[in-house]
């Protein structure tokens, strides 16, 4: 007997009601892009390895899905690399390419890439999947769709007031209201890195923070010191652990922590610029939160950084986030290109907009109405009748086989379909149609300007 398939842990098939809802996910989503302005690109699905490496830090890199090298691809390792069993050395020899991680390092390649055609400050959204060897989990996928919205070319702080903006706009237009947008900046990570004496660990320090909403406190500080920040350090770090009150007082307590560095001084400014901007704008639905712990583990972060949090009672990660990368061109040869971005998780609001039971009942939507199939006659009279029904914008079918009448009937209650249109004989002699509704029950003969009209 056959082996039943399956498909990897960590990616899913979608059926037609998961597709129609991802699609307005998309589709509100796209719609905010375009009024703000930004416009669309795609990039492919795998990059060279050298463009991806090193740009996520050491766990970054670790879930890199590699693509084998095309043909006899362990003909070049040598045999002394098979006994060391060096898999990474082996790896760079035998893989050449790997699926994106991101949209924003594909951005920054694009950008340099295409440097010559493009119009700077240039606002690209993309929508595309990416790939992570991480471990699945509830919201944690190996392949998922992020939604980016990036500005380059432009080191304006209004462009960190837009985005703010727009991840309410967008949040808002999809129904889901108290929304928390998380901010901080990477200039005030490094003022406390620089406080606590660990200015030469500021990778380890932000990747170690950045956990703390998943394994707490004292873990963080164990990580740190398996890092080797100091004792003494780490208790300095302890007021960060415990700074709470609204976005003023945060940033009252942070100007007396950080009076000694110049980055973290430069880190609060940019904050309060933000801040007093959107109290002066105001949001629609959600809420700018100070998180002084909000890291982002991704290296090429130096500024502002955001992470959106779903409403109170829904037990989920991060939906969205994002934040300034000065100059993220750089690695690839292009210096003093300075961009600010967002992504949007779609398959995390997806579970946000289930959990809530947000998505409209109009998402589902397919077929408006069936034409029952009686025969070959009937079926070509009832053709003639569907083309004018489709382009009048009503999406409508035809039965395919002259199947027995209860089958074709519980076909359309099966899909939900709200009117099935019957003809015979006796309709066609009077070029009429019988109409019935599936709800009600409710049948009657109508002429085709009828049917339009009931169907409207």
């Amino acid at each position: 007997m056959a082996q039943k398939p399956s498909i990897p842990k960590g990616t899913r098939d979608f059926n037609p009601e998961q597709v129609a809802k991802r699609n307005y996910i998309f589709s509100t989503i796209q719609n905010q892009f375009e009024k703000f302005g930004f416009q669309p690109i795609e990039t492919p699905s795998f990059e060279n390895s050298e463009t991806l490496m090193g740009k996520y830090g050491d766990e970054g890199d670790r879930l890199i899905f590699k693509i084998l090298n095309s043909g006899d691809y362990l003909s070049k390792v040598e045999n002394s690399l098979f006994k060391e069993k060096d898999s990474n050395k082996i790896t760079q020899i035998i893989s050449e390419k790997a699926l994106r991680y991101d949209l924003t390092v594909p951005f920054a390649r694009y950008v340099v890439q295409h440097q010559n055609e493009i119009e700077f400050p240039f606002k690209r959204y993309q929508m595309q999947p990416v790939w992570r060897a991480d471990r699945p989990q509830k919201g944690r996928f190996r392949e998922f769709y992020q939604c980016d919205a990036d500005v380059v070319g432009s080191t304006s702080l209004w462009q960190e007031v837009e985005l703010v903006q727009l991840y309410d706009a967008v949040f808002t237009a999809l129904g889901l209201n108290g929304t928390t947008i998380k901010i901080n900046n990477r200039k005030i990570l490094s003022g406390i890195a620089e406080v606590i004496g660990a200015s030469d660990k500021l990778i380890d320090f932000t990747v170690a923070l950045d956990k703390l909403d998943k394994i707490g406190e004292e873990k963080v500080k164990q990580e740190m010191l398996d890092k080797g920040i100091s004792q003494s350090g780490i208790e300095r770090l302890q007021p960060l652990f415990t700074l709470s009150g609204d976005f003023g007082s945060q940033i009252k307590e942070l100007k007396a922590i950080l009076n000694a560095s110049e980055d973290g001084k430069k880190g609060i400014e940019e904050l309060e610029f933000i801040d007093n901007a959107i109290s002066e704008l105001g949001l629609q639905t959600a809420r700018l939160q100070l998180d002084v712990t909000l890291a982002r583990g991704l290296n090429y972060y130096t500024g502002a950084i955001f992470e959106v949090a779903a409403p109170e009672g829904v037990n989920m990660g991060s939906i969205g986030g994002g934040g300034r990368y000065d100059d993220l061109t750089g690695i690839f040869g292009m210096k003093d290109m300075s961009g600010v971005g967002i992504s949007f998780g779609l398959d995390r609001i997806y579970l946000v907009l289930e959990e809530l039971d947000l998505f409209p009942v109009t998402v589902n939507k397919n077929i408006d109405v069936l034409f029952i199939n009686f025969g070959d006659k009937e079926a070509l009279y009832s053709l003639k009748a569907i083309k004018i029904l489709r382009d009048k914008g009503f999406n409508t079918e035809l039965y395919p086989d002259a199947a027995k009448m209860k089958k074709q009937m519980n076909h359309a209650n099966k899909r939900n379909i709200p009117f099935v249109v019957l003809v015979g004989e006796q309709e066609m002699s009077k070029d009429a149609f019988t109409l019935k509704n599936m709800i009600s029950g409710e049948q009657s003969e109508v002429t085709l300007d009828t049917l339009i009209s009931t169907l409207t």
